[in-house]
C-alpha cells in the first residue's frame, strides 16, 4: 500500500471501490481529519490504520497477518518521511524489534528485544544497507556487554566483558584467511595482549 494513495483517497472524494475500502474519520470539533481504516485485501475486513493530523501522517498501525492484531507499527516526522518501523515478531501485539532510518534513507540501526519483552538487548549498526557491528546486552542489566564489528558482511572482532566493567576485556579477531586471535586486556586500559592464534577451518 503507497502511503500518497491512502491519504489522497482519505482527502478527497474516494472512488466507489475506494469507498468499500477506505474509512475515514473526522474530528468533531475541528473537522480535521484524524484516522483512515483500511481493507488492503477489499474484503472489508479492516488491517491498516493511519492517524491523521489533517492531512499528516502521525503513524500507520498494520496487521500484516490478516487477524486484526497489529503487528507492524510506522512512524512519519514533520516532512512526513518515515522515521522508525517497529514489528512484532512474536506476533503478540507488542513490538520487539525497531528499525530507525538513515540520512540516506536506508536502515541505519535496529533495536531488538529477543526475549519479546520489549527490553531492548541487541543493537545493529547499518551504513550503506550493510552490517557494521553489533552490540549486545548478555546479562540483561540494560547495557552492552559484548561488541561484534563487520566489514564487506564479514565478522571481523568479538569483544566480552566478562568483568561487568563497562569495557571490553576479552578479544576475538578474525582474520580474512580463518586465523582467530584471542587477545585479553585484564586492566581495561585498550592494552591487549594476544594469547594465541587458532587457524579455523
Amino acid at each position: 500500500m503507497a502511503l500518497s494513495l491512502l491519504v489522497a483517497a482519505g482527502c478527497s472524494a474516494p472512488s466507489t471501490g475506494d469507498r468499500k475500502k477506505i474509512i475515514p474519520t473526522y474530528s468533531p470539533k475541528t473537522g480535521k481529519l484524524t484516522r483512515l481504516e483500511y481493507s488492503s485485501q477489499g474484503n472489508g475486513k479492516i488491517d491498516t490504520w493511519a492517524y491523521m493530523d489533517g492531512t499528516k501522517v502521525l503513524r500507520i498501525e498494520i496487521s500484516t497477518h490478516d487477524d486484526g492484531k497489529v503487528d507492524r507499527w510506522e512512524y512519519y516526522g514533520p516532512d512526513q518521511s518515515l522515521t522508525e518501523v517497529a514489528i512484532s515478531r512474536a506476533n503478540n501485539g507488542k513490538p520487539d524489534e525497531w528499525m530507525y532510518e538513515g540520512p540516506d534513507h536506508l536502515v541505519s540501526r535496529i533495536e531488538l528485544s529477543t526475549h519479546h519483552d520489549g527490553k531492548v538487548d541487541r543493537w545493529e549498526y547499518y551504513k550503506g544497507g550493510l552490517l557494521t557491528r553489533v552490540e549486545l546486552d548478555t546479562n540483561g542489566d540494560g547495557h552492552p556487554d559484548q561488541w561484534e564489528t563487520y566489514k564487506d558482511g564479514r565478522i571481523t572482532s568479538i569483544e566480552f566483558d566478562t568483568k561487568h566493567t563497562g569495557k571490553p576485556d576479552r578479544r576475538l579477531l578474525y582474520a580474512a584467511d580463518g586465523t582467530v586471535t584471542v587477545e585479553v586486556d585484564p586492566s581495561g586500559t585498550g592494552q591487549w595482549q594476544p594469547v594465541k592464534a587458532v587457524r579455523g577451518h
